[in-house]
Parts: structure tokens; C-alpha cells; sequence
């Protein structure tokens, strides 16, 4: 859409995370001009690189929180391929495993889906031939249903007829990876939607996908760069003081804008919309405060990552017996996932011997709990370690609750909200994010 004279709509774009590179993409493909204010002096939001020193000296970019992606983030893909960063190349994949240190656990084939989900169940090592059989009949349950149940059903509703075992050593780690939702709170709706992408969707829509770069050079700042070639604005360090309504479209700290998209974290966006009602006539005012009120609703849930040197093995040897491996956790023990470093993402030098333990739905103090992690990681892996980087981000999920209603992209006229809290099928993921930027800038007009 244009303008009534045939000039592009200006557009502005308030966040630079995931959800608002994706927006601020799709909305330059549309022709429109469009500005990205970031506060930040760095890209990527709630999933950013951090520089992080060995204690030998060396500097590495690591991440604010170790994600992974799946093969199912066909959005995530096809955005990363058009800015031209080789998903190949930047991008760890493996067939998924739910493996454990002592080789217990579920790894599937590199087959076409469901062939793929069905050998992994019945070659799991460590479950009882009645486990394996309860899984897959369980799993055909769902699919006869089309992976739809009762909006009010919890995770350990649908699964509650699983042994405990499965529940503890399969559902219990899927559900808190991708929702950051112990499975006794979270949606089974969600996790229905994300099991029926992943294990019964594409071939490859279970694979992992382990970054090997940081997440800002994985995405945002290539989409900066493809941004900036195009005559589009990306200013960082710009914290945006005020949004008014005015006739015809927006104002941003006095600059007049067609449309805006705000792209931050939802209590952010909470305060804003709260902030700008009282400016704009009733009609508006009366949009605003009511999507805000919704926002400020949202429960959200942390994620912990702990990154922690082992001393580093022999040129060629691992620390884990997989770059990724599943950890029995529980109140002493509140790591569920560790990654090897060195397998993802080889050094040009010498070994690292860095490892990622990741605390999904993490609570309680840091100190405690990062001794906490150490321990398990000595009692699980044998490991000695030596812990370099705690990052806990407070706000990292909305808590995936069974009939969450989540607020909607649409605010206001020429407002727009884009997020991975925002109305959609997914939990709040990389996908999610990009997913609703995409959406955000396509309802531009």
C-alpha cells in the first residue's frame, strides 16, 4: 500500500529483536521506508551475542541464552536464506536425541516423518517395551485427533495415562524446551501444535539446529546489513521517549510516521500503549489501554544459562558423548540441557572445554543456583568445572498456559504489535518471533 500521492508509507519499527528484523524485512520487500529504533547499542533483543573471555585469554561471542531452532522454523529458514546467511553453514543439525550421559533416551533416524518419530520410540534405550508401546499409541491418539484436545487441558492432563518414566525422561524436557512451561501448568494445546510440526510435519522438522555463530550475527545483524543496502533505516542506541497519535498516523519523538510496529518485549510495550492513551482521542485511547491491559496480564518465566569451562580434552575428544545431551533435573539439580560448545562450533585453536547448561523456568537465587548446577554437573557428567558466565533473562517467556489468550498484533490504527507473545499457534520461540514480524508488517495499511 502507498500513500494517496504514490509515495511509500513511512514506517517505523520499534525494537530490533527478532520480531521486529523480520517486520522491518518484510515491510522494506513491500516498499515501504522504513526506520528501526533499537535502545539497545546492539542487535537481537532476548536473543543476542555476548562476548565472553577464557580464563587462557581468548575471546568468544556467546549467547545470552543457549536456543536452538528446529527443521519446522520454515520462516526462520527462508528469512535467514534471503539474507543471504547459509542456514548449512551457520547451523548445527542433527536428527533429534533426547539422549542422557549414560546413553539412556530417544534418538531418531535421519527418515521421513513419521517413520522417522516411530523407529526413535522403538529403539530408545533405557524404556520398557510397555513405555515405547504407550508412547506410540499415544502419539497415533493424537494424530487421529489432528493434535486438537480442550483448550483447558495441561501437558500432564494429556499425558497423564504415559508411565511415569516417558513423562519424567521425555514429556517433561520436551514441554519445558518449548513452551519454558513445567508440564503440570503448560498448554497441551501449544505442545500438541509443536509436536505435530516437528514429528509429524516435513521431513527434517524434528532436527535440531544448533547455532554455531552467536544469535546476532545469525540473523539481526544480517538483516541490518540487507536493511541498510536498501536505503533503510537502523538506528541503535535510540531509546524512543514518546509515541503520539496525530491525524493520519504517528509521531516518534516528533517524527511523523504512517504506521508504526512496536516490536519490543511485551511489558514494554504495555507501558507504552498506557503512556500514549491519554493523548489520543477516546476511540484510540479506549484500543490502547485496553490492549495494554491485556499485555501487563502475561505471566512470564526465566531461562537460566550457565557457561562453565571442564578442562578442555585432547585435540579430536569430547566431554559428551553428543554436542547436545538431556540431564535429569529436579530441585537439586535444575539444569535439564547441556550443550559442548566445541561440537557445535569447532575453535580454530586449541580445544575450549566449554559447556552450556541451560535452566528453562528458572527460579531462586543466582549464587544457589549456579552451585546447584555444579554439582549436577559432577554427579551426572563427572565433570569438574569452572563457571564463567551466569546471564538469567528474567522476562524470557510468557508462561504457555492452557487458554492463555494472548494479546493481538493489532492495537490501533497504523499501531501494530509484534512479538513471540503476540496471538499465534507457537510458544515464545525464535519462529514465534519472526513468524509475527512477518505478519506485522503484511497488516501494514
Amino acid at each position: 500500500m502507498k500513500r494517496a500521492d504514490g509515495s511509500a508509507l513511512c514506517v517505523a519499527i520499534v525494537g530490533a529483536g527478532w520480531a521486529g528484523m523480520a517486520a522491518a524485512v518484510r515491510a522494506v520487500e513491500l516498499g515501504h521506508d522504513v526506520t528501526v529504533f533499537e535502545a539497545a547499542r546492539q542487535l537481537g533483543g532476548r536473543a543476542r551475542g555476548l562476548p565472553l573471555t577464557l580464563p587462557d585469554g581468548r575471546e568468544l561471542m556467546v549467547d545470552n541464552g543457549q536456543h536452538i531452532l528446529i527443521g519446522a522454523y520454515i520462516d526462520c529458514l527462508r528469512l535467514m536464506r534471503s539474507l543471504g546467511v547459509d542456514p548449512g553453514q551457520a547451523l548445527l543439525r542433527r536428527p533429534l536425541t533426547l539422549m542422557y550421559p549414560d546413553g539412556s533416551g530417544l534418538a531418531l533416524p535421519d527418515w521421513p516423518a513419521p517413520l522417522d518419530a516411530a523407529a526413535g520410540i522403538l529403539a530408545a534405550r533405557g524404556w520398557s517395551w510397555r513405555d515405547k508401546r504407550a508412547l506410540l499409541a499415544a502419539a497415533l491418539g493424537w494424530r487421529r485427533a489432528g493434535f486438537v484436545c480442550p483448550p483447558q487441558l495441561s501437558v500432564a492432563d494429556l499425558c497423564r495415562a504415559l508411565p511415569p518414566r516417558l513423562r519424567a525422561e521425555f514429556i517433561e524436557p520436551l514441554c519445558v524446551s518449548a513452551l519454558n512451561t513445567p508440564m503440570a501448568e503448560a498448554s497441551a494445546q501449544v505442545f500438541l501444535r509443536v509436536l505435530r510440526d516437528a514429528l509429524f510435519g516435513v521431513r527434517g522438522g524434528s532436527n535440531l539446529l544448533l547455532p554455531r555463530v552467536d544469535l546476532g550475527a545469525l540473523l539481526p545483524q544480517a538483516a541490518a546489513r540487507w536493511l541498510q543496502a536498501r536505503g533503510a533505516r537502523v538506528l541503535t542506541g535510540q531509546r524512543v521517549a514518546a509515541l503520539q497519535w496525530q491525524p493520519g498516523g504517528w509521531a516518534i519523538d516528533g517524527q511523523a510516521f504512517d504506521q508504526v510496529i512496536l516490536a519490543t518485549s511485551a511489558p514494554h510495550a504495555a507501558q507504552v500503549g498506557m503512556a500514549t492513551a491519554p493523548s489520543a482521542p477516546d476511540s484510540i485511547a479506549d484500543s490502547l489501554r485496553a490492549w495494554a491491559a491485556g499485555t501487563q496480564g502475561l505471566a512470564h518465566r526465566a531461562i537460566t544459562t550457565v557457561y562453565a569451562q571442564a578442562a578442555p580434552p585432547a585435540a579430536g575428544a569430547r566431554l559428551l558423548r553428543a554436542p547436545m545431551l538431556a540431564l535429569a533435573s529436579g530441585p537439586s539439580a535444575p539444569a535439564q540441557f547441556v550443550f559442548e560448545r566445541d561440537a557445535i562450533a569447532p575453535p580454530a585453536d586449541a580445544p575450549t572445554g566449554l559447556l552450556a547448561f541451560v535452566v528453562s523456568n528458572s527460579a531462586g537465587e543466582r549464587d544457589a543456583l549456579q552451585a546447584a548446577l555444579l554439582a549436577q554437573a559432577q554427579a551426572q557428567l563427572g565433570l569438574a568445572l569452572t563457571p564463567l558466565l551466569c546471564v538469567t533473562e528474567r522476562r524470557a517467556t510468557f508462561a504457555c498456559t492452557p487458554g492463555l489468550q494472548r494479546p493481538l498484533a493489532r492495537i490501533a490504527p497504523g499501531l501494530l504489535a509484534a512479538g513471540d507473545y503476540i496471538e499465534g499457534p507457537y510458544p515464545a520461540t525464535l519462529e514465534g518471533a519472526v513468524r509475527s514480524g512477518l505478519h506485522a508488517a503484511q497488516a501494514i495499511g
